[in-house]
């Protein structure tokens, strides 16, 4: 498969940090940006508003007709994670048959339960589902640092025809077909942030912090050993780095809400405006895991605080009176 065009849907900060990116490989780049005001930042300012002091190449078009990215080679799908589904709809008709695309959202939609790759196949059933995790911050990949994340697709030529696609020397995706363990990686560990920042905000110390991570990779490990996931999928870049990499800086939107929450803001503020997926994917990945008779007692912590149903001190309690058990 020859990838030459590729589309980015989607100008936020992580949008604009990948077409950055896929120029650098060499490709023809287009953002389409659907809010009005980002729009004309991209397009006069040439700089995304969710990623200031980062210049836009005039090298990238900025459209907002959706349209004009459907006869792109492959497309990168970087909306929030519950508008995944309005925008695959909308681009659904256009998209040409076998055309990848790729979710760069980490999250589960609220209702039905599905991952983005699942969405993708319900709503543009001729494309091809793919999707895009891994430790990466936006800002990191914008002014090229070092990078590594992993790209995953049902066929295997496909991953490794996207990896090379993407390969701009210091952002290095590897390839992978295991798309359930890909996703549900960065789902999980947006929730498990949270609890991570949540032990910082709240001051318990660097031990506490270790065996939080620790113990919330166990539960990362169980839940996709449910869903089908590959153990070393889990051990790699989507799984194990994503995870340690938001568990410990504030550039984490997830950790960064659990900080204010240890700090005793209140759900509903604690995210100070900004998106943070596991907010959403917290009561989600909760039912799954009952479903499948899954112990996910840091994740269902989380989902208790952001109910309300428990405060943060109730909530650390609730794991420290746990019965002693085997590692």
């Amino acid at each position: 498969m020859t990838i030459q065009r590729i589309a980015v849907l989607g100008g936020g900060a992580w949008g604009s940090a990948l077409a950055l990116t896929c120029l650098r490989a060499g490709r023809r780049v287009m953002i389409w940006e659907h809010e009005p005001g980002n729009f004309e930042s991209l397009t006069q300012k040439r700089e995304s508003r969710f990623l200031p002091g980062v210049r836009i190449d005039n090298a990238i078009k900025v459209t907002r007709d959706l349209g004009e990215t459907a006869d792109s080679d492959a497309i990168l799908v970087v909306v929030p994670a519950q508008a995944m589904r309005s925008v695959i709809v909308s681009l659904a008709q256009s998209v040409a048959r076998r055309t990848p695309l790729i979710a760069c959202a980490k999250g589960i939609e609220h209702g039905t339960r599905k991952f983005m790759t699942e969405i993708i196949a319900e709503c543009a059933p001729t494309a091809v589902p793919a999707i895009l995790s891994g430790p990466s911050f936006a800002a990191d990949v914008a002014r090229g640092l070092p990078t590594a994340v992993t790209i995953a697709a049902a066929d295997g030529k496909i991953a490794l025809d996207l990896a090379h696609a993407l390969n701009a020397g210091t952002f290095r995706p590897y390839h992978s077909t295991d798309v359930r363990g890909v996703e549900l990686g960065g789902a999980t560990k947006n929730v498990l942030a949270i609890a991570a920042g949540i032990v910082t905000g709240k001051g318990l110390g660097a031990s506490a912090s270790a065996a939080l991570t620790t113990r919330g990779f166990a539960e990362l490990v169980r839940f996709g050993a449910a869903h089908g996931a590959k153990t070393e999928t889990m051990m790699g870049l989507s799984g194990l780095g994503d995870l340690i990499l938001t568990c410990g800086t504030a550039q984490s939107r997830n950790f960064s809400c659990g900080v204010a929450l240890g700090k005793g803001e209140k759900s509903d503020t604690a995210a100070h405006g900004k998106l943070a997926e596991g907010i959403f994917t917290a009561p989600v990945l909760l039912e799954m895991a009952r479903e499948k008779d899954v112990e996910m007692p840091i994740s269902a912590a989380v989902a208790a605080v952001l109910s309300g149903k428990n405060n943060v001190d109730e909530a650390i309690d609730s794991l420290l009176t746990r019965p002693l058990k085997s590692e």
